[in-house]
This record gives C-alpha cells, structure tokens and sequence, in this order.
C-alpha cells in the first residue's frame, strides 16, 4: 500500500528540483494519482491497448518495452491483460527506488526491470512500446533521438502508447485548463502550499510540449498514423503506429 504524499506538506527553506528519489517512490502511486487527471483510466486501459494489439502480432513479435516504468504500473496492466506465455516484458527507469519496488510488487517471469536512462538503453525489436507521463521530463533535445530509437525498435507494425501533460497555444485556453488541474489537485486535499513549492521543484525538470508538438516530432521519427485515445483536461494519451 503506497503512502500518503505529504512530501511539499511542510514550508521548506530552500525548493530543490524534482527527482524520482527514494522520498517520492515512496508516495509516487498517491502522488501521480492525485495529480494527474485520469490516470486511472490510462494505466488500465493502456494495458488492454497494449495486449490487444501484441495479440495481433506473432509470438515471435511479443515483446513490450515500459520506458520510464517507475513502479511498473503499466507493466502490470500488461500482465494482466496478455497471459500468453510468449510475452517478454522489460520495465526501464533510471531510478533504483523506483525499480526495487516495481520488483517486490510484481512477481511475474515474463517482466524484468532494468536500471538505466532510457535514452541510451539498447532496445530490442518489439511490439509495443508504452512511454507514458516521460518524454516531459526528458530534456527536449534528447526527445527526437530518444522517438528515433524507439521506432527503430519497433516491429513494421509495431505501437508505440504515449501519455504527455499538454501545453496550449493561446494564453486564454492555457490559463482555463491550469486552473482546471489546480482546482483537481485542491480537489484531492494537496493545499496551496503543497501545490506552489511541487510547481517551483519541477519548474526546471518537467518541460510539457504542445500536441503540435507531439505530433510534428512523431513525424520526425518516422511513424505513421497517430491517434488521440484520452483526453482529460490539460492530460492527453496517444496511439502511435509506425505505419
């Protein structure tokens, strides 16, 4: 059972950028769930769209990579959704907390969880690539190598799952859907103060692109089709094919 993130609770003298540490893996299953807006649709459903379209593919081709997996949420939606045997899944983050304990909940032989940047793990040829909540917190010249690798990774017909918080281009549309994800995270009991010192931590480590964005540098790597399965306020997921 995760604990209750009371991490920003207290006024701190000095605000120190964000990092998936020891302290966050502790509370990061409370933590994401109370801050991003339908993040328990996307992790199951992520799972179903992954495991219906590894069954599509040959066994052969049944291979999943979860880039950035953090505690394996999405690994594990996999899991349960795909029994098949054939299934290979690895589970990727460079956060040592993070992965012990993706390890000690999920006891399955067909995941392993490797410790390493995401940017410089070698990939093997997969089905499925899920990348979701990540690509912001990686820095913005290394998305369109990191996007290049990946498709090359992939089968021919290969999917890649995204998840990304949006950034708008009107002042007006981005000032309504802020306020909106503020209000959901009063909603869920973080107080201004908790609120304002997580906004300073992350100020400098998580840089969100626009869907235009997005889309121009799927384009730019190489993929094909792109559809936009989710959607819920400033929060959107993505099907990328590589045809």
């Amino acid at each position: 059972m995760t604990e209750r993130d009371r991490i920003y609770r207290d006024p701190q003298a000095q605000i120190v950028d964000f990092a998936f540490d020891a302290q966050v893996a502790e509370v990061f299953g409370d933590m994401i769930r109370r801050s991003v807006p339908g993040y328990e649709t996307v992790v199951p459903i992520t799972g179903l769209l992954a495991a219906r379209h590894l069954a599509g593919l040959p066994a052969a081709r049944h291979r999943l990579y979860d880039l950035g997996c953090s505690l394996g949420a999405c690994t594990l939606a996999v899991l349960q959704q795909f029994p098949e045997d054939s299934l290979t899944a690895i589970g990727v983050d460079n956060s040592a907390a993070m992965l012990d304990r993706a390890r000690s909940a999920i006891a399955d032989p067909r995941v392993s969880f490797v410790g390493g940047d995401i940017c410089d793990v070698e990939l093997e040829p997969a089905g499925v690539v899920i990348l979701n909540f990540v690509l912001q917190f990686i820095p913005p010249e290394r998305r369109n190598p990191l996007l290049e690798r990946i498709r090359r990774s992939l089968e021919p017909s290969g999917l890649l799952i995204v998840s990304e918080k949006l950034r708008f281009d009107t002042p007006a549309e981005q000032a309504d859907y802020e306020s909106a994800h503020l209000d959901y995270k009063r909603a869920n009991g973080y107080s201004e103060l908790e609120i304002s010192q997580k906004r300073s931590a992350l100020e400098n480590v998580m840089i969100v692109d626009s869907e235009a964005e997005h889309r121009q540098r799927f384009a730019s790597a190489g993929f094909g089709t792109v559809r936009q399965w989710f959607r819920c306020l400033n929060w959107a997921s993505y099907l990328v094919y590589c045809r």
